[in-house]
């Protein structure tokens, strides 16, 4: 449990209660910077959580700059809060804030493992967290109020958080199954591309592996890169690495610069596909910047619009993917072509349908690569069955051929 206790020892003390008398042991991590509380016992103190970030609480104090305090307890907190899950020890944690807070709390909770539970009651929970929470899997409860004094108001919001933590503490630690399987695949989807994944994956499932898809929307790029680099899987196929695009055009759904680098990193087998490379991602149409209005534009739905990417963005994305899928072992990469389209807007006669414009793409890659990781053409569409068969022999070859497969896999 971990918090500012400095100003809201009566709100953790009231939540403290609660998971005791739910069976739990308590261990308290107080991160407020103007002192503790004679409310409950404290097992890690702010002194040690400054100390952890290569201060002192006295230097915060006398600073007086609360953004810089906030950031260092966080930074602290994270370090420790590491520690103390590497013990074994951790089974859940939780934590409540306002404004800093939240960001202390969202911060030492990101470096918390997968799988291990993670709620954080915020008066912000209603906000966009999304650059806080990263791709951790943190559930935030809305307080309604503010975390000032037990109410009754706040008595209920803190009772839910505290449900839930032991309610997600009990499953994992009586429901939650290992599958019994030959490994564990990432795979990355999009709408445009759902036809290939859904094949590809119930061919994998009858092969024996379990397959984990991401959608590609930038949370789902940046969550299916930080669990590879954690070892959680045995091969990745990622089907759709439009997320790329993104990142170039400024659209919605980047995953940012590290996308398509963990597998490479980890040396884990990897088939890589320039699926949706023909579109980048924005919200409705009013959305779009103006430098991009005059371009070919699609309405996916009311609030999505697609752009189709042109020809010099591909060459630019086609050295990019090569620059990135060069760094993995030998053997360990193949990177496969749909020739007649890379997604279910650009198939013949489709709306997004180029040729031209994917032989730079194409080409760019080729000349990215130059020898160094094999490159399969194929003449078939994205979504096309066959397309689908030659994605997954092409891994399952990679994964029986590879050192690392079935060996570098943790469980969740």
């Amino acid at each position: 449990m971990l918090g500012c206790f400095d100003t809201k020892g009566e709100d953790f003390a009231y939540l403290r209660d609660l998971l005791i008398n739910e069976g739990h042991r308590v261990y308290s991590v107080n991160v407020g910077v103007r002192g503790s509380t004679a409310f409950f016992p404290v097992d890690l103190d702010a002194e040690r959580i400054a100390a952890a970030a290569d201060c002192s609480l006295s230097e915060l104090r006398s600073g007086g700059d609360r953004g810089v305090a906030v950031e260092k307890m966080g930074l602290g907190a994270a370090v420790l809060l590491k520690e103390l899950v590497n013990t074994g020890m951790v089974a859940g944690v939780i934590g409540m804030g306002g404004g800093g807070g939240t960001h202390i709390v969202l911060k030492a909770m990101q470096t918390v493992p997968f799988g291990i539970p993670k709620v954080c009651l915020s008066t912000l929970a209603t906000h966009d967290l999304s650059r806080q929470v990263g791709s951790s899997d943190i559930v935030l409860i809305p307080s309604v109020v503010d975390v000032a004094g037990v109410n009754s108001i706040s008595s209920v919001t803190i009772g839910y958080a505290a449900s839930a933590i032991t309610g997600m503490v009990r499953w994992r630690a009586t429901e939650a199954i290992e599958l019994d399987s030959r490994g564990r695949i990432a795979i990355s989807m999009f709408g445009n591309t759902t036809a290939c994944v859904d094949a590809c994956g119930k061919m994998l499932r009858d092969l024996g592996y379990e397959v984990i898809p991401f959608h590609a929307n930038g949370t789902g790029g940046r969550t299916m890169e930080s669990l590879i680099a954690g070892g959680y899987f045995d091969g990745v196929l990622d089907v759709t690495t439009t997320e790329l695009a993104d990142e170039l055009c400024g659209g919605v759904c980047s995953a940012g610069p590290d996308r398509l680098g963990a597998a490479a990193t980890a040396g884990i087998p990897q088939v890589v596909i320039p699926g949706c490379l023909d579109m980048v991602n924005f919200w409705a149409l009013d959305s779009i910047p103006w430098h991009y209005r005059a371009r070919q534009l699609y309405s996916w739905s009311p609030d999505v619009t697609l752009m189709r990417t042109n020809v010099e963005e591909n060459r630019i994305l086609g050295a990019q993917l090569a620059d990135k899928v060069s760094m993995a072992p030998e053997d360990a990469a193949v990177v496969l072509f749909p020739l007649a389209g890379l997604s279910q807007l650009d198939a013949p006669g489709g709306v997004f349908h180029s040729p031209e414009i994917n032989a730079a793409l194409f080409d760019s890659v080729r000349d990215g690569l130059a020898g160094r990781t094999e490159v399969v053409e194929t003449p078939w569409h994205i979504n096309d069955p066959e397309f689908a068969s030659v994605a997954v022999e092409t891994l399952v070859g990679l994964l029986a051929k590879s050192t690392t497969h079935g060996k570098a896999r943790k469980n969740v």
